[in-house]
């Protein structure tokens, strides 16, 4: 763990400059603004250890899978989100050497994100190799305001005269880290420059997404602009370059204006031309006015989204610290889009989609923004029906069954390892529950009608054909399987993949009866376009009823899986700290045959059907679980956060709010340095909400059973819900809501 950012309730501020941590803050420090976003690389040249990162939304490429076998089924791509040109590079010579962090002596350093209003600012001195001192200060944006445009300001002093040479770039030439055959995935199309303004385009290999990145960039010295007298325009490249004589003490200030416009949103035959008057519209903007309309577009979402914590400094910076990067992330203003579990913060895991944006996202965007944000996220995933439909079919399923992928971006299985790819099924499950969790908060139950029902029907399909009678124990079983505890592979009736697949069974009976007698014209386009027989509906009653789940009468408690009191059960705490984390120092051999476990599996299930079970078997399962849970995935804190809440257990409810909260700013896991954790941020907004609130949707209205963490004041919080924008205020004298 590491705690080297300071506490501040809106900024997030480094102090002193550590070249071993820079990967780690360029993670911490990225901004983004739902269209587009980068990591918090510097504008300058920077020869040290650093992952350049700039992201578009939507935009990826298909990088062949790697893998020494072959199966049946097995997808042939990994969908990945890719490094995109670089709008922001300068590069600053003072008297022939370069303005490099890696080479300079630093004397000061600091990097401050302003999360109240969006901006990023980093101000430093050093001292060149040539003796020559200089003073910088940055502020950079994605502007919130205009989705596609971006800018900052540069400002440099030097401590004596010298001659000054400022280029500014836009690199096309960028790899991804992650590329499995070191390829380049990007061509260029079209490339130009002239006096300060350059343009960009280049296009995607296979999947040939284009590109226009356009920018405008002015040097000043004493209010007067200066030239840019020379341009190289390469094919992935282009340059424009001013050099004059600066003097000790003067001011030189650098504004660079973008515009970044993907082939998602305009006609490629349009891209040249949008993406200049756009960028121009930027350009002609003075900057502190540029600047004012995005603040004002963050006040704006502050104002549906915040957390208020008075009384803890640090649970404060960390709550707002994970809504912003999620307001960083997605708007849900394109239904195309969805939220990769890195974000715009890094690589891994392809920044495709998962099923965290329907267990842990889904909540948060539809209790703090436009009620259409939320639809979207459930739109997306019934635009993509027919592809979850094409995924089952290649695994042997028929007649309509779905099997929603665990990695996408088109909707198409892209997730390269076989445990996941085939036995992950549970994932289905999420997105039958989204769509129950989405109805139930809104009251939206016309979704059913108009998208809802032929995803659900889809799912049991594919769960009907799942499962097979076991002889044995007279009861439906399924096998060969991966529950939400991937330390566990290809294991026999996970109890939390059979309960989610009964319900789903369940939930879809429900709702199609709803839609047959309240939309019956929708309903007959539905069994037309599905071919569904009304006879399905039986032989999912039967599985439902006669699913197994495997038990223990010793322990009181529904087992994760068939075999698992064949294990040793030694209690994490017993672990030697040395060995910790397991998935770093184990083999995975010796992972898969402990007890330990990755994440909420069979407490996953009682987080969702918490009212199918007794306050009594609540506590008998999390004490039998939680101490055999080493939490070595982003996704676990924030769902035993808000069952230790249920529990009453407010000290184990705030240890692991602090954990899901500071995950990233603190680095628990040690991989902060490859991108935040998106996805489990929103939980971490559950843990408040749902957690210490105790907000609960019971009979289409509100309920509230809070506690209050005792080195806490108060903490406050907006929600919509059904039409009303609601104040929740927990403090000493107990619960108001205006």
């Amino acid at each position: 763990m590491k705690n080297y950012v300071k506490h501040h309730p809106w900024n997030i501020i480094e102090e002193g400059f550590d070249p071993t941590l820079n990967r780690v803050s360029e993670s911490i420090f990225s901004i983004g603004n739902g269209k587009f976003g980068q990591r918090a690389n510097f504008e300058e040249k920077y020869s040290g250890d650093t992952l350049p990162g700039n992201y578009v939304a939507g935009v990826y490429y298909p990088d062949k899978t790697r893998v020494g076998w072959w199966k049946n089924g097995y997808p042939e791509y990994f969908a990945k989100v890719l490094n995109a040109p670089n709008w922001m590079r300068i590069n600053i010579r003072i008297a022939g050497y370069s303005l490099d962090l890696a080479r300079c002596e630093v004397q000061e350093f600091s990097r401050t994100l302003d999360m109240q209003k969006g901006i990023l600012t980093r101000a430093f001195k050093a001292k060149l190799q040539n003796g020559i001192t200089a003073t910088v200060k940055v502020e950079r944006f994605c502007s919130l305001h205009t989705s596609n445009q971006a800018a900052f300001r540069y400002s440099i002093t030097l401590d004596q005269d010298s001659t000054l040479r400022v280029s500014s770039y836009i690199d096309g030439n960028i790899v991804n880290e992650d590329s499995n055959y070191d390829q380049k995935f990007w061509t260029g199309i079209l490339a130009k420059a002239d006096q300060n303004s350059s343009l960009l385009i280049t296009e995607t290999k296979k999947t040939a997404f284009q590109v226009a990145v356009q920018t405008y960039t002015s040097v000043f010295v004493n209010g007067k602009e200066q030239e840019f007298t020379e341009k190289i325009v390469k094919t992935k490249r282009t340059k424009v370059t001013a050099e004059f004589e600066a003097k000790g003490g003067q001011e030189i200030v650098i504004d660079k204006r973008a515009a970044i416009i993907s082939s998602l949103d305009v006609p490629i035959a349009d891209l040249e031309t949008v993406a200049r008057e756009s960028c121009r519209v930027n350009y002609r903007t003075p900057f502190e006015e540029f600047k004012a309309n995005h603040i004002a577009a963050w006040a704006a979402k502050w104002e549906e989204s915040d957390i208020t914590i008075t009384g803890d400094v640090s649970a404060q910076q960390a709550i707002r610290f994970n809504i912003f990067q999620l307001n960083c992330t997605y708007s849900g203003e394109d239904e195309r889009l969805n939220i990769g579990p890195k974000g715009f913060t890094g690589e891994k895991y392809g920044g495709s989609t998962y099923w965290d944006t329907e267990a842990y996202c889904l909540p948060f965007y539809q209790a703090t923004a436009e009620p259409q944000v939320a639809r979207n996220l459930l739109i997306y995933r019934h635009k993509h029906l027919q592809k979850a439909i094409e995924n089952a079919k290649k695994l042997g399923f028929s007649c309509g069954a779905a099997l929603y992928p665990m990695v996408t971006m088109n909707g198409e299985e892209c997730h390269n390892e076989w445990e996941i790819t085939f036995e992950e099924i549970h994932r289905n499950g999420a997105i039958a529950y989204a769509i129950y969790d989405y109805i139930n908060y809104t009251g939206d139950q016309k979704y059913l009608a108009e998208y809802g029902l032929e995803v659900l029907i889809g799912i049991a399909r594919f769960w009907a054909q799942r499962v097979n009678w076991s002889e044995h124990q007279q009861k439906y079983v399924m096998l060969g399987v991966t529950g939400p505890n991937e330390f566990e592979n290809n294991v026999n009736n996970n109890w939390y993949t059979n309960k989610i697949a009964a319900w789903c069974m369940d939930y879809c009976r429900e709702s199609i009866n709803w839609v047959k007698e309240n939309h019956p014209t929708d309903y007959s386009r539905i069994v037309e376009q599905s071919t569904f027989n009304e006879a399905e509906m039986t032989k999912w009653k039967e599985i439902s009823d006669k699913m197994y789940y495997p038990y223990s009468e010793e322990y009181g408690v529904y087992l994760q899986q068939d075999g698992f009191l064949d294990k040793e059960l030694i209690p994490v705490a017993d672990l030697p700290e040395t060995q910790r984390p397991i998935v770093e120092h184990w083999s995975w051999d010796k992972i898969l045959r402990s007890c330990y476990i990755k994440q909420a599996d069979t407490l996953q299930g009682f987080y969702f059907f918490e009212d199918e079970f007794t306050d009594k078997e609540h506590k008998t399962h999390y004490d039998f679980y939680e101490p055999l849970t080493v939490h070595e995935s982003s996704l676990s804190p924030c769902v035993h956060s808000i069952l230790a809440a249920k529990l009453g257990d407010e000290k184990r409810a705030y240890e692991f709010y602090l954990r899901t909260a500071r995950l990233d700013l603190d680095d628990y896991n040690n991989d902060t340095r490859d991108g935040l954790h998106i996805t489990s941020m929103a939980g971490t907004w559950m843990s408040i909400v749902k957690g210490f609130a105790g907000m609960r949707v019971k009979d289409g209205e509100l309920t509230f059973k809070p506690f209050l963490p005792e080195n806490w004041d108060s903490f406050s919080f907006k929600i919509r819900f059904r039409g009303e924008v609601k104040q929740v205020t927990v403090n000493k004298d107990g619960l108001n809501i205006d």
